[in-house]
Parts: structure tokens; C-alpha cells; sequence
């Protein structure tokens, strides 16, 4: 067949998929309720978006390559014909593939895929009890030797020996090979789609994962305010916690920042072919910015290796984006402002020792159009008026700790040494 029979073919197939009907459930009107006795799924869940569609037979979880973000796409038909004890169980299961970070951090490279994605619905099935029919289960099937409650990285390698003797069984001497027909493993308990796994480039995860972070954080404090973490396992809980307790990387957040940041301008153009639906809708060229202002207290109790440190990184970050730099103290030092070029290179500086007003830079940073903004200080000062555009505050570990005033807003501690 030549690459024109290929190309009319998927187009076929796209065709049939988006004329055939759709059964009129929406999964976002039904998410609170399934979810009322799981505190921490149904905050999770609030902050992955769901989307229906025809191009897959059930369900799955994918990070999307142009906002970053976290999905959950979902079959209407297939869902509507459920209980609603087994679309209970089918978002957990979803939510627990990104708690798990198995499409992301976790995705061993140069690895067999498939096995890959029976080794995480083992792990996560070892916890759900209400699936629908024929889901791979550790205990069950062709799975009945496989003990519950384990890693997806000890599933895999349990695979591995299985489809090794498997085929040792054939005949074939070499226990070597790719999972398939014959392989002993069979196709019918895996229920949900991992498509989407691996389409992000690094950076997009990365960013994702920070996103991810929050969300859990989020979650896991309003699970702990019902005092109730519904059916999450106290061994995975504990796994939670410590994801969320482990050491903040500040120049990874600093970078996350700038990146989530950034507008894009979005324009269709038939040049560039939608690679889901290939000569049907145009494709979409993005061309991303960002325009963040980096206020810098420069008040005398804030340290020149404070200074520093931030400097350094924001060389880096140049490479990202353009920035506005605003020295302030008690106001802001107007002759001082200045435009960070995109990809150029800076020296830190000072040129005020004075005490500390945040309004005067929130001000300045309110009536003009930026897209995100930083402020480096001590916290010595009180809380300032909103700000328009998302704000981020970076101190030093002991400040981080022990603010002048309280805010909902990030706060990192960066290490002045780095």
C-alpha cells in the first residue's frame, strides 16, 4: 500500500470515529458525587480536566503537550453504560497513574511499552476493588501467581520472567523477544488507554509535574482538614506526604514559573498538518512569550549574596524569556528599571539600602501587561494589595520559614550559596 492509500485510510478512520454517535454523558456533572467520600480524589480530580471523546475506547490520562496540564479523556459510551461504582473506581485508577507519575517521572526508558503499562494497572489494581468486568488484577487470571500490593517496577520485572518462560515453554531457547500473541500475557484485562504517554517533550512533563505538586499539596491539605483520606491506603498516603515533604529544587520552580507564564499566540495554517486529524482540521503554530517583571528589594537587611544567587539563575532563565527589572525599596527606583533581553547576560547590582513597601513594584507591575511576576526579599515588610498577573515570592530559607505576613501565594527559599 502506498503512503496515498495510507493517508486515505486514516482519514477514513477519523471520519468514522467523529461521525459516530455520542452518548450525551458528562462526566464533570457526575465527578462530585461519585467522589463525596474521597476527599483527596475529588481535589485531585477538580484539578485535572476532562474531556470527552471518541478517539479512544475508554478512558486514560495524558499530559497535554501545548498547556501542560494533566487530562483525563474519557468514552461517553462506555461510561454511561457503567455503575457508578465502576466509574468510581476508573477515575482512581486514573488518578493514581498521576500520582504515580507513570507517564512521566516514572516511564523507564528503552523499555518494552506494553509491559510497561500492564506493570502500572497491576500496581494500581491491587487497590481497587470495583472495576468493570475482566480488568488485569495481581491474583486473578493470567495473573493468578502475581502477589497484590506492589510496585509497577517489581510487576514489570515479574512480566519480564513470565514472558520469558513463556516462550522458553515454546521452544524457541532464547527467552528473549517482544510481548505478543503467544506471549501468555493476553489483552483483555487492560481496560484504560496509554496512548498519550511520552507525547510531551521533557519540558512540558517537567512543568506538568510542578503543576502536579501543587495540586496534590492542595489536596492532601483539604483531605487532612476533613480528617479523612477516604480509601487511599495508609502506605500510600505515607508515599504522598513524602513526595510532598521532599526538598524544593528553587531554580527548577523558578523555571516552572516563567514557563507557565508565558501567553501564547495561537493560528491555524493548513502548511503544518494536525497530526490527530491529519487533512481534516488545520494544524496550530504557537509561538510562546513571556513577560515577567522581577521586582528586587534592595532594602539594606536583604544580603549581596542573596542577590547573587538569584542573579545567576535569572542568566539562565534569559534564554526563556524577557524580563523587566524593578529595584525598589520604599518605592520603586523608576531610574533604575530596566529590560533583561532576552538571551543576554547581567551582572547583579545595587542601588538602594532603604526599608521595604511592596505596594509601590505591585503597583507598577499592575498598570502594565505582564504575565507573571517575581519578588526577591526578606518578607521584612506588610502584606501587599493583590496582583493582577500570577506572584511569586523568593526569600531565604529562614525568612520562607518565618514571614512578616502570611500569603497563599508561592513562596520558595533559595539557597544563596547555589
Amino acid at each position: 500500500m502506498d503512503n496515498k492509500d495510507e493517508e486515505d485510510k486514516t482519514v477514513e478512520q477519523v471520519v468514522e470515529i467523529e461521525q459516530a454517535p455520542i452518548a450525551n454523558f458528562d462526566l464533570n456533572i457526575h465527578v462530585a458525587r461519585l467522589l463525596m467520600n474521597e476527599p483527596f480524589f475529588a481535589a485531585l480530580s477538580r484539578r485535572v480536566d476532562k474531556r470527552p471523546t471518541q478517539g479512544i475506547p475508554t478512558a486514560g490520562v495524558l499530559v497535554n503537550p501545548h498547556t501542560a496540564q494533566f487530562e483525563m479523556l474519557y468514552n461517553p459510551n462506555f461510561f454511561e453504560k457503567l455503575s457508578d461504582a465502576e466509574r468510581r473506581d476508573i477515575i482512581k485508577h486514573e488518578m493514581y497513574h498521576i500520582i504515580f507519575e507513570h507517564l512521566t517521572g516514572r516511564r523507564p526508558a528503552g523499555e518494552n511499552n506494553r509491559l510497561w503499562n500492564f506493570a502500572t494497572d497491576l500496581a494500581i489494581n491491587s487497590h481497587l476493588n470495583n472495576l468493570p468486568e475482566g480488568c488485569l488484577k495481581p491474583g486473578f487470571d493470567d495473573f493468578a501467581d502475581f502477589p497484590s500490593g506492589q510496585t509497577a517496577e517489581w510487576y514489570m520485572e515479574k512480566l519480564k520472567q513470565k514472558m520469558k518462560e513463556n516462550q522458553d515453554e515454546d521452544g524457541d531457547g532464547k527467552g528473549q523477544g517482544q510481548p505478543g500473541d503467544g506471549d501468555g500475557l493476553g489483552d483483555n484485562g487492560q481496560f484504560d488507554s496509554h496512548e498519550g504517554w511520552g507525547q510531551a517533550d521533557t519540558t512540558t512533563q517537567e512543568i506538568a509535574k510542578e503543576r502536579l505538586k501543587e495540586s496534590m499539596r492542595k489536596a492532601a491539605e483539604e483531605a487532612s482538614r476533613s480528617n479523612s483520606w477516604g480509601t487511599i491506603p495508609s502506605s500510600i498516603r505515607q508515599e504522598i506526604m513524602k513526595k510532598l515533604s521532599g526538598t524544593v529544587d528553587w531554580k527548577k520552580v523558578l523555571r516552572y514559573f516563567v514557563k507557565t507564564s508565558q501567553r501564547a499566540n495561537k493560528a491555524t495554517t493548513i502548511k503544518k498538518i494536525n497530526r490527530r486529524y491529519p487533512y481534516i482540521h488545520p494544524g496550530r503554530k504557537t509561538n510562546r512569550q513571556a513577560k515577567i517583571a522581577i521586582s528586587i528589594d534592595q532594602s539594606g537587611s536583604v544580603s549581596d549574596s542573596m542577590l547573587q544567587a538569584f542573579f545567576a539563575e535569572l542568566n539562565k532563565l534569559s534564554d526563556l524569556a524577557e524580563f523587566t527589572v524593578i529595584p525598589f525599596d520604599s518605592d520603586v527606583a523608576v531610574d533604575s528599571v530596566y529590560t533583561w533581553k532576552k538571551g543576554e547576560k547581567k551582572k547583579w547590582e545595587r542601588v538602594r539600602y532603604g526599608g521595604t513597601d511592596f505596594n509601590p513594584p505591585t503597583d507598577y507591575v499592575n498598570e502594565r501587561a505582564f504575565d507573571g511576576h517575581i519578588v526577591l526579599t526578606d518578607m521584612c515588610a506588610p502584606k501587599p494589595k493583590p496582583s493582577k498577573c500570577q506572584r511569586m515570592w523568593m526569600t531565604t530559607d529562614y525568612y520562607a520559614r518565618n514571614p512578616y505576613f502570611s500569603t497563599n501565594e508561592r513562596v520558595i527559599a533559595i539557597t544563596e550559596s547555589s
